[in-house]
């Protein structure tokens, strides 16, 4: 593996998007340092070790809401933004039109959707604004005597709304000029990030016996995560001979990968940004029963109903997002055009159900692992009433997921170039 990094940087071109992508994250963690004009930050120094609300925003901006800076919001607007526009994509019909256009209909949508995460960025900017000036869920008031007016307020909406789209162009530079999915990248920044702070926080509260156990529950996660990302289900497909044009084409044997964990990280990602949804109406509305729920409900990570909801939610959107990543009907409909079949199914719609039959069943236990993985330390760390880790199972899965997708496309770059990979 050494000696893959190694040649990682021998290539000109590899080595200057891995230093590439390095220096934005470099910018990205900057930022997530420079904190909001007017606000006293000082007073947020306690308040960062004391759980609920901040470390539940704080997944996703790498501890930038604890200094309140204009990244606090992360890159949350924009994977709920995502999650919206992939909801409309299945119920408007001219979004479906512009999936099935290919790259041209692909850009329309990803301009809708940085539309709709500047929109959100608004929307929750000028929640979080408001709930760190009414010290509701002991959270403190920022805002120093007599500067809570409506100039000031405007000014930090603005900027941690550009904040926001800041980090959106930033996440699609690295996809562009980088290695790996820019936003994945920075989501796996802000978790890493986080890390080393929950840890200690460990180490202190609970000494070193609990903390190796929790060393050793994470090395399990990292052990059970790679070996599920590496499933899957070989479907066999046969090619016939064929005559295009003067040339005949060999026929041949192959098979169809089909993922046992089709959706990656995706589910985990969802379900967590959906249970902010909750806690960001708690901010803007304070109704006594309905932060009473909140609190007890959506924020406590030893509720039963949290860990049913947090694991329903995983299983719904493994199938959604895989349902919206593979389609079997376009597949079967690609290999009958290049003269492929699935021994004893026939092609067309017969080899659509076939696929989508497999789909099912293979989806149903990485969902399942998925909700396992995010629960298992969720219910530990509850049993030793940790405060300062509670998205270890879910923190650990994104990041070993985003880690392996960027390996494998460096390990794709240096097999084109005739070296040996890291994977092998």
């Amino acid at each position: 593996m050494l000696k893959a990094f190694l040649n990682s940087f021998r290539i000109p071109d590899l080595r200057n998007k891995i230093l590439f992508t390095l220096f934005i994250i470099t910018l990205y963690r900057f930022g997530s340092h420079i904190p909001v004009p007017v606000v006293d930050t000082r007073v947020l120094q306690n308040q960062a070790s004391s759980g609920g609300f901040l470390d539940f925003i704080n997944l996703f901006s790498g501890g930038g809401l604890n200094r309140f800076s204009v990244f606090s919001l992360g890159i949350m607007p924009y994977i709920t933004s995502s999650i919206i526009m992939q909801l409309l994509t299945v119920v408007i019909p001219k979004l479906q039109q512009w999936q099935d256009q290919g790259e041209a209909g692909v850009k329309r949508i990803n301009q809708a959707t940085r539309y709709v995460t500047v929109v959100l960025a608004l929307l929750q900017s000028t929640g979080l604004v408001f709930l760190f000036h009414s010290g509701q869920n002991n959270i403190p008031d920022l805002f120093p005597a007599g500067t809570f007016k409506p100039a000031n307020v405007l000014l930090i909406v603005l900027t941690m709304t550009a904040g926001t789209a800041l980090i959106m162009w930033l996440g699609e530079l690295i996809t562009q000029r980088g290695v790996g999915n820019g936003m994945s990248i920075l989501i796996f920044t802000s978790v890493i990030s986080r890390l080393p702070f929950e840890g200690s926080a460990i180490l202190r509260a609970g000494g070193w016996g609990k903390f190796i156990v929790v060393l050793l529950i994470g090395f399990g996660i990292i052990v059970a995560v790679v070996y599920m990302d590496q499933g899957q289900r070989k479907v066999p497909v046969q090619y016939a001979k064929r005559v295009v044009g003067r040339k005949q084409t060999m026929g041949g044997s192959t098979y169809l990968p089909l993922k046992v964990n089709q959706a990656g990280v995706i589910p985990i990602i969802f379900a967590t940004s959906v249970l902010y949804f909750p806690v960001l109406i708690a901010s803007v509305y304070h109704g006594q029963w309905f932060s009473t729920f909140v609190n007890k409900y959506v924020q406590n990570q030893r509720s039963i109903l949290y860990m049913f909801i947090l694991a329903s939610l995983i299983v719904f959107f493994s199938y959604f997002y895989t349902a919206i990543q593979f389609d079997p009907v376009r597949t079967a409909d690609n290999l009958r055009q290049q003269g492929g079949f699935i021994p004893g199914i026939r092609p067309g719609r017969p080899t659509a159900d076939y696929l989508n039959d497999i789909l099912v069943r293979i989806t149903l236990p990485g969902s399942l692992f998925l909700a396992a993985i995010a629960l298992i330390p969720t219910i530990v760390l509850a049993m030793w009433n940790f405060q300062q880790f509670p998205f270890g199972g879910t923190s650990i899965l994104i990041a070993v997921g985003v880690a392996l997708e960027t390996m494998k496309q460096i390990e794709s770059q240096l097999m084109m170039r005739h070296y040996e990979g890291f994977l092998r």
